[in-house]
């Protein structure tokens, strides 16, 4: 059959992209002599017959009312300029494959060829130069290019039979110049040492030359990303400069150096980054303080038991979290890395049966209003980058049905060498559905979910590497595009019994593809390439043995139970195939064409390479808890508060997300009657199938880089107690959290003054949960936030996670009128450090309050100080605030993380006693901020507060379409609460 060519426009009114891409050209790249752009969507089918054609027109490419179609050639001026965009040949494209699955559908026959394009016509003045400028903001060369303008004569596209893979001739016999040559050509991740430890196992041990494959696979299972090699770094020296901090860094090293005595055997346990990170947990759980934890071998996300009432009745769960960045695709193709950054994060605690059904979003970014001229080369613009991050994580979470409970970006400019993309993500399921246990020799492995392509080859060894000026040329088989109803199925799979039982263990396909996924699951294997299912024809050995993919797992069940796991799967419309077996051999081994690929002892394979060694030195950090007023005008430096980048409104940003899908969100993110107040974290009921519960989850997250970039430290100290401030400003009790951690920093390199940055927030972070006993179960680390001599701020990002009845969880707006507002004090020490057992003993007594019903909203401080917090709690109910402090007793401006703004309705000489606070006043009918003099009436500080990043995040409809709406507060509110 014949190509046929369709285009579909939408109508004035409703051309939305077209509008907003020509105040992007107008504004950004400062093109004036554009009058008008259209954005035509463009269709090439093959394959499809003349009556399925003409009912899809209108069913499935176009909707009548709202869209303009045309057939064969889309009309459009000489003078105008014309171009089209198509994805990369390999990328996923949705909109085509969801063409074709609902021809199919209609025609009830095979799929049509579909291929896509995005046409954008410019109309106006525009002369060559802009015509080019255009063209290079709407092409990123990572993802898509330039496509032609002529109809193709066909849509079939014949694959090269690749060749058999190579053995990499004369390998265990070259010198160290030869292997260098090698390690370059390839473009290894591996280091230098660790290929001269490959030469030396495979001439040694193996006694022949290794394949491509095999070389490839190695570099990729042991890949910072996988392996966590800087983490497992040997630490041999440790240097403290002088100074009242690092006497105190010092004492925590020398405590957590006794805590390994008590642990195990010290004299044979390396010290690295990692055992600082998992020792506290390991010391809490002896002294009895984590008698929640599940234990498993499969590791992939955060596991607690909780007991769950529903109806009366209380059940055994599992309630799992992870937290995960996609730094490296992101900075590169912005909407494909962060929807796979939630895909990523929500295949871990699905791998262990449970169900996900909320999502939190923390990302990282320089200032996105930096001019488009200011980009530096090599990069995407920060604003391009912001922007279609948010869209692409978005999207994925809207259409795989999970609620985004909380959206925070925090700017810095270090941002700029590399953005951080971070999500977390909280599932549960019943522990009776759970079945975990050791896969022995007989037992299959199954594939299960999307194809395999090209995409993703390097995803694990790209994130491992700096990020250079070559990256956006050359890194383009690294990212993906998501498939996210795939994984949605996947979800529906793994929530029936039935199937869930059948699972003796799983491990979702990350990083690394099958060498990783499959080659984690058992110390034996043996894996057909040849079975695994392909996107397209035409990939060769190493290809399948390492392409992330998205949207597969890996599951392990007997044999017996194989045929019922694939008809189950296949009644949700997965694919599910058997492509691996247990074996007895402690080898990985690989088959393609019948021919052993790789074939390589387990124990060479988790040795990891090389080991590593390191030298520390932890300098002296800056003091940094200074006040920051730096004028005596009260009113003038509390609205150059609100005007902060990380003090400012987000709501644009945030209402890109549904925070609501699944009806379980207890929390709406901007809360109030105006829905202004941001959450100070998210909440939400356990995903039960049946009956009624009050039992939820908390989730929040603490961290600030103007801090960890003076003081790694306090950096990760205060990313705990902001945490844990902000669960009990929501009601959670302390004592039940659970912490999870996420550390992103430079490229330490052999610098041992870069390498004391991680080691002093790591100590930081053991030093908040010894004293908290609160520990840290799980965590995740990117260490290459590197772009030439730029580097990210040391970041180490802390998640609380608790349980709560939700009857009892609270919101930060203002509730009424008439109120006691008070701040709640953590006392600091000599160093600015906190002083923990007068916190503890604040956050119970807080706790106790919220039960009781005495407050009625709470709020942490954070960056931008006691004004923030109480300027955001006004402005959800439009309820104002008077200050009755004496003028210079509050410090209204200054971070003071760990206390907490109450509103409370008695008196509180009875009901704090005992706690360290301040009374700063009373909330008002009238809405106006009034302090020290200064009287900040609501709707301008609102005005003011909103501005900042209205042109990056919109709330406001474009003038001559829709009036913008401007909310004036009410005098009288009514009490709601």
């Amino acid at each position: 059959m014949a190509v046929r060519r369709i285009y579909v426009e939408k109508k004035p009114g409703f051309d939305i992209q077209a509008k907003k891409m020509l105040r992007e050209f107008k504004e950004n790249l400062s093109i004036r002599g554009i009058e008008r752009v259209r954005v035509v969507n463009r269709y090439d089918i093959e394959g499809i017959s003349d009556d399925d054609y003409e009912k899809a027109k209108t069913l499935i490419f176009s909707e009548p009312p709202v869209d303009y179609v045309y057939e064969e050639n889309l009309p459009y001026s000489e003078s105008d300029r014309v171009f089209a965009v198509e994805l990369l040949p390999g990328q996923y494209d949705q909109r085509a494959d969801s063409s074709a699955q609902c021809i199919q559908l209609l025609s009830a026959g095979e799929r049509p060829e579909i291929r896509t394009a995005v046409v954008i016509v410019i109309e106006g003045d525009v002369s060559d130069s802009d015509f080019e400028k255009i063209r290079n903001f709407c092409i990123n060369p990572i993802e898509s290019r330039e496509a032609g303008l002529v109809k193709p004569e066909t849509l079939r596209i014949e694959y090269p039979c690749p060749d058999d893979v190579k053995v990499i001739s004369g390998f265990i016999s070259m010198d160290d110049e030869e292997l260098k040559k090698l390690l370059q050509d390839f473009g290894f991740a591996m280091s230098f040492e660790d290929l001269q430890y490959c030469r030396e196992y495979f001439l040694n041990k193996e006694k022949r030359d290794p394949t491509i494959t095999e070389l490839r696979v190695l570099d990729t299972y042991w890949s910072d990303h996988c392996r966590h090699t800087t983490f497992l770094t040997k630490i041999k020296d440790v240097e403290f400069e002088n100074g009242p901090v690092s006497e105190i860094i010092r004492d925590v090293y020398h405590q957590y150096l006794d805590t390994r005595k008590k642990i195990y055997d010290a004299s044979k346990k390396d010290i690295t980054l990692m055992d600082i990170a998992t020792l506290a947990m390991k010391e809490l759980k002896r002294k009895g303080y984590l008698s929640d934890l599940d234990e498993s071998d499969e590791v992939n996300a955060c596991s607690i038991t909780v007991d769950v009432e529903i109806d009366g009745k209380v059940e055994q769960w599992l309630v799992m979290f992870k937290n995960e960045t996609h730094n490296h695709p992101t900075e590169i193709e912005p909407f494909g890395g962060a929807a796979t950054c939630l895909g990523g994060a929500i295949r871990d605690p699905l791998s262990g049966r449970s169900y996900v059904y909320q999502a939190m979003r923390v990302t990282g970014s320089a200032d996105p209003r930096t001019p488009i001229s200011e980009t530096l080369p090599g990069k995407l613009p920060q604003r391009v980058i912001t922007t279609k991050a948010a869209q692409g994580y978005s999207s994925y979470g809207n259409q795989i049905g999970v609620a985004t409970g909380q959206v925070q970006e925090i700017y810095y400019p270090g941002y700029v060498a590399k953005r951080m993309e971070l999500g977390a993500v909280i599932g549960a399921a019943p522990k009776r559905n759970v079945v975990r246990e050791k896969p022995v020799p007989g037992d299959v492995i199954i594939l299960l979910g999307g194809r395999t392509g090209r995409d993703g080859c390097g995803g694990a060894t790209g994130s491992s590497k700096e990020h250079d000026e070559k990256s956006l040329e050359s890194c383009g088989a690294e990212v993906q595009k998501g498939n996210p109803p795939i994984e949605r199925l996947i979800q529906r799979l793994f929530r029936k019994p039935e199937v869930s039982r059948l699972i003796k263990k799983c491990n979702d396909f990350g990083a690394g593809g099958v060498s990783v996924a499959i080659g984690e699951l058992a110390d034996s294997l043996e894996i057909n390439l040849d079975a695994v299912p392909k996107k397209y024809q035409g990939l060769d050995g190493t290809e399948l043995a390492i392409s992330e993919s998205q949207e597969r797992m890996a599951i392990v069940v007997s044999r017996e139970d194989a045929a019922r796991f694939i008809e189950l799967s296949r009644a949700e419309n997965l694919e599910a195939t058997v492509v691996a077996e247990v074996t007895d051999t402690n080898r990985l081994v690989m088959k393609w064409r019948g021919k052993e690929i790789v074939n390589i002892e387990r124990a060479f394979l988790n040795s990891s390479g090389v080991l590593r060694t390191a030298r520390v030195k932890v300098k002296e950090p800056a003091r940094f808890y200074d006040s920051r007023r730096k004028s005596e005008d009260t009113r003038e430096f509390w609205i150059n508060n609100v005007r902060q980048l990380n003090v400012c409104s987000q709501k644009g940003l945030v209402e890109m997300f549904d925070s609501t899908v699944g009806g379980g969100t207890v929390l709406m993110p901007l809360g109030g009657r105006y829905q202004l107040t941001p959450a100070e974290g998210m909440a939400a009921k356990i995903p039960v199938e049946k009956g009624k519960t009050t039992t939820g989850t908390l989730m929040t997250f603490g961290f600030n880089p103007y801090i960890s970039k003076e003081s790694p430290f306090h950096g990760a100290v205060y990313a705990v107690v902001e945490t844990v401030a902000k669960i009990v400003a929501m009601g959670g009790d302390y004592k039940k959290i659970r912490l999870s951690f996420q550390e992103y920093f430079e490229k330490l390199g052999k610098d041992p003054e870069k390498w004391g940055k991680p080691f002093a927030a790591l100590l930081g972070a053991f030093y908040a949960q010894m004293n908290l006993k609160i520990p840290a179960i799980g965590g995740k680390d990117s260490m290459s936030g590197t772009f030439k001599d730029i580097n990210v701020p040391p970041t180490l990002v802390s998640f609380a996670v608790c349980t709560a009845n939700v009857k009892y969880v609270l919101s930060p707006e203002f509730k009424k009128p008439g109120s006691f507002v008070v701040l709640v004090k953590v006392l600091k020490d000599h160093v600015d450090l906190p002083v923990f057992e007068q916190m503890m003993k604040t956050y119970e007594k807080i706790h106790d309050l919220i039960n009781r019903g005495d407050i009625l909203s709470a709020c942490s401080v954070k960056a931008g100080g006691v004004s923030e917090a109480v300027t955001k709690m006004a402005f959800g109910n439009g309820i104002g605030f008077k200050a009755s402090a004496a003028p210079g007793k509050i410090d209204w401006f200054s971070a003071d993380y760990g206390s907490i703004v109450l509103e409370i309705n008695k008196n509180p000489v009875e009901l704090l006693e005992g706690l360290e606070y301040e009374v700063l006043g009373e909330t008002t009918r009238n809405p106006v901020i009034d302090v020290e003099g200064a009287v900040m009436p609501l709707d301008e500080l609102r005005t003011e507060w909103e501005k900042p990043l209205e042109s990056v995040f919109p709330t406001q409809a474009e003038a001559g379409e829709k009036e913008p709406m401007k909310i004036y507060y009410d005098r009288i509110i009514p009490v709601s609460y």
